[in-house]
């Protein structure tokens, strides 16, 4: 059976962490997402992925907008990452990504959705 949660443990959060991707990170892009990543070995008891979204103030102005956008990123993501876990865990890496959305309107779900599996696809190519 199939895991569909998205833990605490899988969320991104340390600055110092963040402040590594951004110096270190390679970059995806499918527009209007961006994917900043790293692939580093498996730390011991950690989860093989580490994830984080970021929409930017200056394109959505208002909280619930970012907020709504943030959501339907961490849904697309978290029904559809089981095949990058699957390949992190059978090659003992550890991953972190962050999305960042640079479109300038609130997306459709499902166009969203389409556009974080082709990222996942390459990202899963890549490892």
């Amino acid at each position: 059976m199939k895991s569909f949660t998205l833990s605490n443990k899988e969320k991104l959060k340390s600055r110092k962490s963040i402040d590594r991707l951004f110096e270190e990170g390679k970059h995806l892009s499918v527009y209007p997402v961006k994917q900043v990543y790293i692939i580093q070995e498996l730390p011991e008891g950690q989860k093989p992925s580490l994830f984080s979204v970021s929409v930017p103030k200056r394109n959505f102005k208002k909280a619930v907008d970012r907020n709504k956008i943030k959501r339907l990123f961490r849904e697309a993501y978290r029904l559809n990452c089981l095949d990058l876990k699957e390949e992190l865990t059978k090659q003992k890496k550890q991953i972190m990504l962050m999305y960042i959305y640079v479109g300038r309107e609130i997306p459709d779900y499902h166009k969203l959705e389409q556009k974080i599996i082709t990222l996942i696809e390459r990202t899963i190519k890549r490892i």
